[in-house]
Formats: structure tokens, C-alpha cells, sequence
């Protein structure tokens, strides 16, 4: 009796166990995989020839001259359209970098104006006033090279003016008019563009504000 029952429990277990087995699942875990690594190649360097400083000379001509804004007015008397000669700059610079320059700047102008007494019947001025100025400033130059041809700039310079003014009638006598007081701070500030013609010459085109608004001329290198 007691053999029977041990044979029948190891019966049902045994059948348990071959079921179980049966359907049991199985389940592997893989790691993750990795998409392929992609390097980007750079492109090469270019090596740029060796700096060679230079003296670069320019010369050119502005527009409008500014300093007909310190034509004076008069009590009793209405002031004509100006005229104006110059504002002719020259520069030199020494150019000891690839993106800046320092130098000296010259600029030189003059502005005329007639004088109408308010009731005067004449339709020739009562007098006529004239200022005449030479700008010396130091000229500091920074390019933004781009390309061999085409090189953008910032120019800034400062300094002093040396004015002459004179009021004269008709007859070219000074007139006896109170003279204003003239700045002596010269300023220019620009932005503009140097094409190169050749090795050593080449166009600029500027505009800013000091002396003139519009500035254009031939440059040199030495």
C-alpha cells in the first residue's frame, strides 16, 4: 500500500514536470546594437603664403565736403547754396598684419558761400564767406579679408583741423563779421572696399562720416 502511493506521487510529479517543460518559454536578451560610427573628414588646410608687410598709398576724393555745415549764419541775412572743392584725402599706411594697418590721413577742402542782406534788391551777394580746412589724423585700417581680389575694411581716424576763414564784399575786401569758432577735432569713420587691380594697385570705395559721406580712389602697395 505504502508503494503504491509513493509510485503515484512520482507519477504526478513526473507529469508535472514534463508539462511544465513543455511550456516553458525561453527568452535571450541581446544588447542593444550600435549603429555604425560615421567620421567626417575635414577638408585639408590650406597653407596661406607668408606675410609680407607693406606701405600701402591712397588717394582719392570725397563727397559731399561736410564742413559746409559750419558756415555761419548771420542776424539780417540769408545765406546761398554753397559750393565746395575737395574734400581730397591722401593716406599712408604701414600694413604689418593680414588685418590691420596704421598710418597717417590728410584731407583738404574748402567751402564758398554767397551773403544777401534780407532787403537788398541786388542779385549779387553782399558778401561772400569761405572756410578752408587741412585735417592731420592718425589712420587706423582693419580688413576683413574674404578673397584675394575683394578685401572689405573699417577705417578709423582722428586728429586736428587747421581752418582759414575769410568774408570778403564785392570788391574783395575783408568784411568786419563776428567769426565763429571752428572745431578743432577732425574725425572720419567708414566702411569700405579695396578691389585689386593688380599685384600691387588697386580701386577703393568707401562711405562713413567726418569730412565726407562718399570716398573713392586708386591704392598702392609698396
Amino acid at each position: 500500500m505504502y508503494m503504491t502511493k509513493m509510485i503515484t506521487l512520482l507519477a504526478l510529479i513526473s507529469a508535472l514536470l514534463t508539462t511544465g517543460g513543455a511550456n516553458a518559454q525561453v527568452i535571450v536578451i541581446t544588447p542593444p546594437v550600435r549603429p555604425p560610427v560615421t567620421r567626417t573628414r575635414r577638408p585639408p588646410h590650406r597653407n596661406q603664403p607668408p606675410f609680407v608687410p607693406t606701405i600701402n598709398v591712397s588717394v582719392g576724393y570725397g563727397f559731399p565736403n561736410l564742413d559746409r555745415n559750419y558756415l555761419p549764419d548771420f542776424y539780417g541775412i540769408s545765406r546761398g547754396n554753397s559750393s565746395q572743392s575737395g574734400v581730397i584725402t591722401g593716406s599712408v599706411n604701414y600694413q604689418f598684419s593680414r588685418k590691420m594697418s596704421l598710418g597717417v590721413m590728410v584731407a583738404h577742402g574748402a567751402v564758398t558761400a554767397p551773403y544777401y542782406a534780407y532787403y537788398s534788391a541786388s542779385p549779387s551777394p553782399d558778401f561772400t564767406g569761405r572756410l578752408e580746412a587741412w585735417s592731420f589724423m592718425i589712420n587706423l585700417v582693419r580688413y576683413i579679408p574674404i578673397s584675394a581680389t575683394v578685401t572689405p575694411y573699417i577705417r578709423t581716424a582722428i586728429g586736428f583741423n587747421s581752418w582759414q576763414q575769410e568774408y570778403t564784399d564785392p570788391t574783395g575786401n575783408k568784411m568786419a563779421v563776428a567769426t565763429p569758432d571752428l572745431p578743432d577735432l577732425a574725425r572720419q569713420f567708414a566702411h569700405g572696399v579695396r578691389f585689386r587691380l593688380s599685384q600691387r594697385a588697386g580701386l577703393f570705395v568707401e562711405a562713413g562720416y567726418g569730412r565726407y559721406i562718399l570716398n573713392s580712389g586708386l591704392s598702392v602697395k609698396f
